[in-house]
């Protein structure tokens, strides 16, 4: 058994790639990174990568994580600029003994000194983007943070290994140097042969306050589908949030055990994911809460056309 699974439709394509290196029995480390960079090169995506929202200052500062589950080896980057695939520098970090967690100028320093293709990754469109949302919080009070979908993925070849991976450019208009839950460990991401994995997307300081990508693990790991799992642990710490502090931020989970079994738990609306697993092809799915429990549902024919129009229109200047 393989498989993978990701959250947002817009990783689609990258499952894709990494559905036809499974197939041949490909590594699942190859197959993540691969998947992930082909999120990150898209300049449509507004959130991750090539393309992604610059922070208040109007600099692309990207976060990135990689982990194997084989030998729990991690590597992460956050806050780094000018370079094209955070996600591969994350990988090349998680065969260091020590220094796994790059920030700022030093990640930057170890991609240089490593041979990472350097690029500005501050488009046109996202330059426009920037410049109407400061018009519309003066005309509006809108708040400035949007857009921190997080590319999230968990991935199962056919040996047995499993890996995780993200990437994200974060909160749009953050502050310099803000680092959300993409590149934690236990936070934004956590796998383990043994069991499986999970990821997140969302608002990162409130999944940080929970660690519930490990959390995930831990419930699989007592028994528990990955559906199940991601379900309590999303219900709860949802729960235990607005109890202590009157509200959740966005939280959305995918996780895959060891089976190529999965699941998805959200506490918003509109929340879609990409999965492929041996015997079934690349599918994206949109989710909704019924009576508690997290129902996924085809994406249609005309949803998916829908979103892609709506991502790739031209953009005016307001």
């Amino acid at each position: 058994m393989w498989g993978i699974i990701a959250t947002w439709r817009m990783a689609l394509e990258g499952i894709e790639k990494a559905e036809g290196m499974l197939k041949e029995g490909g590594d699942a480390g190859d197959a993540i990174e691969a998947a992930v960079r082909e999120v990150e090169d898209f300049p449509f995506y507004k959130s991750v990568g090539y393309g992604g929202l610059p922070n208040e200052e109007m600099e692309v500062e990207l976060d990135a994580a990689y982990m194997d589950g084989d030998t729990l080896d991690i590597g992460a980057v956050a806050a780094i600029k000018d370079f094209a695939n955070p996600v591969s520098i994350a990988r090349r970090l998680s065969k260091e003994q020590a220094n796994n967690l790059l920030v700022g100028e030093g990640a930057e320093k170890f991609a240089h000194k490593e041979g990472f293709e350097r690029k500005n990754m501050l488009t046109d469109r996202a330059r426009i983007h920037y410049r109407n949302r400061k018009k519309e919080m003066v005309q509006s009070e809108l708040k400035p943070y949007s857009g921190h979908d997080t590319v999230g993925m968990v991935c199962l070849d056919s040996k047995g290994k499993m890996t995780c991976a993200t990437s994200t450019s974060g909160l749009f208009m953050k502050k310099k140097g803000r680092v959300g839950d993409s590149p934690i460990s236990g936070s934004g991401f956590y796998v383990d042969s043994k069991v499986g994995g999970a990821s997140a997307t969302g608002l990162g300081e409130d999944v940080m306050k929970g660690c519930v990508s490990y959390e995930i693990v831990r419930l699989m790991a007592e028994g528990l589908h990955p559906q199940e799992a991601c379900e309590k642990a999303v219900a709860h710490f949802d729960r235990e949030l607005k109890e202590r502090r009157g509200k959740a931020g966005d939280m959305s989970l995918i996780a895959m055990n060891n089976k190529g079994e999965w699941g998805v738990a959200t506490n918003i609306e509109g929340f879609s994911f990409a999965v492929a697993v041996e015997g079934q092809k690349p599918a994206v799915y949109l989710t909704r809460q019924e009576n508690g429990k997290c129902v996924h549902e085809l994406a249609t024919k005309e949803w998916m056309e829908n979103y892609m129009k709506t991502r790739t229109a031209p953009l005016k200047e307001l």
